[in-house]
């Protein structure tokens, strides 16, 4: 038996060490260090209340253990990482993959996200008592094996050297759940399926993929279930515990979350690196972290592409950004990309290298006129617009930041705007490109005839066969006592939509949507004010919206000025 062998249990074959170096071409990483790997599985971690947690432990054969440790805490298993895994080992990382608690044999119960703090510090001094650990530990992972990491920063642990963390933010309450105030269904939903099947679907990556389609088209169909709190039974047969204290836990302020969110502890997180892309859940709080890492001091980086959660391109970039990161700050290589900021510029098709974000910008005002024009004069005159949002008959969502297909991305938005119940604003042809880099902003003066309304705003780039593909769009639930009304019931509403880069090009038009929901993405506003988990009584809302010289509603566009000089094509990520 080899070393490999006598290590792993597992023959380190040829055709093993053939799909590795296939795999590191696919995701464009730099030449391995070697082929000779070696995994030991189920190692255990004792918790300081008695349970343990598993790990497997990648590995080179031949003095690895003086590699740096990059440690992995997720709740989906470690099988599915392996390959990935093995990636790293051949650059020369000891990748240790942890369970988290609760999950694939990790003893105690699966409370998401709220035991993650003490038990990343529990395994961070397990690690420091292993004689194969140099001392140094790095941090890698996506999504909620993003938000492990943010869980590390609370302990400001110094044995953490460097972090890189793709698809996740600090402040989970308003990226996860709560976007806008308004419930992320299909997001909260899908993924509490998934993890109540995910041992029984475990696997390969493909295998998981192909069970996220599957659930994808039953979701559709299930998510109409009234009240909300019947939706996971619906699904999957049980309760999920997590899912009922998500909807019992509606408000902004509410303690429950002061647990799980992380947004205090950005000096406690190591030198960072994040990914993120435009039509992702986490974006607009992830490139907040950036800002609140670097004025902590914190070194920091962020690269954004033209990307949803859970896309190839973001995990291709997540590898990538990682191997590049890391040896940048504990082999002292040089960067890649030296830009603290790196962004792909939608509509141009390049990336651009900036110092900070959001860059300076003119912000200019396009405001609403009458018959859907869309332009930076003030409108001439007073006047409103009408729709009427039935929760029986909901606003559809196509693409735009969520989890999974068909629900994400940049669709051609033509049957959406079709509807009655979505007013559409478009600017003329555009003479010059025009060039949009930071974060966008909606004003709307509007007056609901119910208390209980949403507003859900969108920002598209319209083609010259007049093809709407959305950029930006951003959701905020009006609230009785949250807005103040005029004599005339009207209200300043504001909506910050997702931050964007992109171009509109000669010949293109911009859009504006404004509407009430996109079902099933988020959760219908009833117009009731119900509680939400337990609300089944739907109403209409009229929705009126002034485009007058007194109240101009408009969005705010962070236009920037770019010449050629100041884009450049890049292959990586």
């Amino acid at each position: 038996m080899t070393a490999t062998e006598l290590a792993t249990g597992e023959k380190n074959s040829p055709a093993r060490s053939v799909a590795s170096r296939l795999l590191g071409r696919l995701f464009g990483l730099p030449p391995r260090h070697t082929a000779d790997v070696a995994v030991k599985r189920d190692l255990t971690i004792p918790m300081p209340d008695g349970t343990a947690q598993y790990a497997d432990r990648w590995h080179r054969i031949g003095g690895g253990d003086a590699d740096p440790v990059m440690l992995v805490r997720t709740p989906y298993g470690r099988r599915p990482l392996g390959p990935f895994a093995r990636l790293f080992a051949e650059r020369g990382y000891q990748v240790v993959v942890a369970s988290c608690r609760g999950t694939f044999g990790s003893g105690g119960t699966f409370d998401p996200l709220r035991d993650e703090a003490a038990d990343g510090r529990a395994t961070l001094a397990w690690l420091a008592g292993q004689p194969w650990n140099p001392g140094t530990v790095v941090t890698w992972g996506a999504s909620y094996a993003g938000l492990t990491q943010w869980a590390l920063a609370r302990g400001r642990p110094a044995q953490v050297a460097a972090a890189a963390l793709t698809s996740s933010a600090a402040d989970v309450r308003s990226t996860w759940f709560y976007p806008g105030g308004v419930f992320a269904l299909w997001l909260t939903a899908f993924w509490s399926w998934s993890i109540h099947e995910q041992e029984q679907a475990s696997g390969s990556w493909v295998r998981q993929l192909a069970g996220q389609r599957r659930k994808a088209k039953v979701l559709a169909g299930a998510l109409g279930t009234l009240p909300l709190q019947a939706v996971d039974e619906r699904l999957f047969g049980v309760k999920a515990p997590w899912y009922q204290d998500w909807l019992a836990h509606p408000g902004p302020g509410d303690p429950w979350w002061d647990q799980v969110i992380y947004t205090g502890d950005a000096a406690g997180m190591a030198p960072a690196s994040l990914v993120a892309g435009w039509y992702d859940f986490f974006l607009p709080h992830q490139l907040a972290d950036f800002q609140r890492l670097r004025a902590a001091g914190n070194p920091a980086r962020i690269t954004v592409g033209p990307w949803h959660h859970g896309s190839f391109g973001m995990f291709r970039a997540s590898l990538w950004d990682a191997v590049d990161w890391f040896g940048h700050r504990l082999r002292g290589a040089d960067a890649a990309h030296p830009e603290p900021v790196r962004v792909f510029v939608q509509g141009s098709g390049r990336w651009i290298g900036l110092p900070d974000w959001p860059p300076p910008c003119d912000v200019q005002r396009w405001h609403l006129h009458p018959q859907g024009l869309l332009a930076t004069a003030p409108p001439p005159s007073d006047g409103a617009d009408r729709y009427r949002y039935d929760p029986a008959d909901p606003t559809p969502a196509v693409g735009g930041a969520s989890l999974p297909q068909p629900y994400a991305g940049s669709k051609n938005n033509a049957a959406r705007e079709a509807r009655p119940d979505v007013l559409v604003y478009s600017s003329e042809a555009l003479a010059d490109d025009l060039t949009v880099i930071g974060p966008v902003r909606a004003e709307l003066w509007v007056r609901p005839r119910l208390d209980h309304a949403d507003l859900f705003v969108r920002l598209c780039d319209v083609d010259p066969r007049g093809r709407s593909w959305n950029r930006s769009d951003g959701i905020v639930r009006l609230r009785p006592r949250a807005a103040r009304r005029e004599a005339d019931g009207t209200m300043r509403a504001v909506v910050e939509l997702w931050p964007t880069a992109t171009t509109f090009r000669r010949g293109h038009r911009v859009r504006l949507q404004v509407s009430s929901g996109a079902r099933p993405v988020y959760a219908r506003n009833l117009g009731t004010g119900e509680p939400l988990g337990q609300a089944t009584t739907m109403r209409a809302a009229d929705i009126e919206v002034s485009r007058s010289p007194t109240r101009p509603s408009a969005v705010e566009l962070p236009v920037v000025a770019l010449t050629d000089r100041d884009l450049r094509l890049e292959t990586q990520p």
